[in-house]
């Protein structure tokens, strides 16, 4: 494996992209998503987790974050992704609504246990200002080029509200 997709530099900046296993399109419910937003708030309220920015698409999050000291960014996506796993599960089972649900509960278990995400995160260290600039860019633009808003500040599961001078769902860190 590269040595761009390890998180060599505790104290590093870093663009993590976390998939779900075969792409799947899971994050079409805003009651998933508010899942990750809620696990991301608590990450950065008992873990350490410092966002610069974020967007969650229909089956994959990103994310420009760093741990602060004390902290290792490895070991609090490894339990974001851990408690995000079951959680969602559950809530896939519990839902009335989901008329997917047998293929997603089928898809996501294994003879190992539940694999909701992709194991690598391939996060890649921001080194520069024009590299943060691009990642940025591409973060919230996202749901612009697939369609799901005009404008990337009309996207509430992202921070481009929080870059447009708003408040958006996370506490944010911007980056000037």
């Amino acid at each position: 494996m590269s040595r761009r997709y390890k998180f060599h530099n505790p104290d590093g900046v870093y663009f993590i992209t976390l998939t779900v296993e075969e792409w799947t399109d899971v994050f079409t419910r805003n009651e998933y998503k508010n899942i990750l937003i809620d696990n991301l708030k608590y990450c950065q309220q008992n873990k350490g987790l410092e966002i610069f920015a974020w967007c969650i698409m229909t089956n994959h999050l990103h994310l420009i974050v760093r741990a602060q000291e004390g902290f290792l960014l490895q070991d609090i996506l490894r339990d974001f992704k851990k408690f995000t796993s079951k959680a969602l599960m559950q809530a896939i089972k519990e839902n009335i609504q989901e008329s997917r649900k047998e293929m997603l509960l089928r898809q996501f278990i294994t003879l190992e246990g539940i694999r909701f995400w992709q194991k690598d995160n391939k996060p890649i260290e921001l080194w520069s200002n024009g590299v943060i600039e691009q990642k940025l860019q591409y973060i919230h633009q996202n749901p612009v080029e697939e369609g799901i808003v005009f404008r990337a500040e009309d996207y509430m599961y992202s921070s481009a509200y929080d870059y447009a001078g708003g408040k958006g769902m996370l506490d944010v860190i911007l980056i000037e």
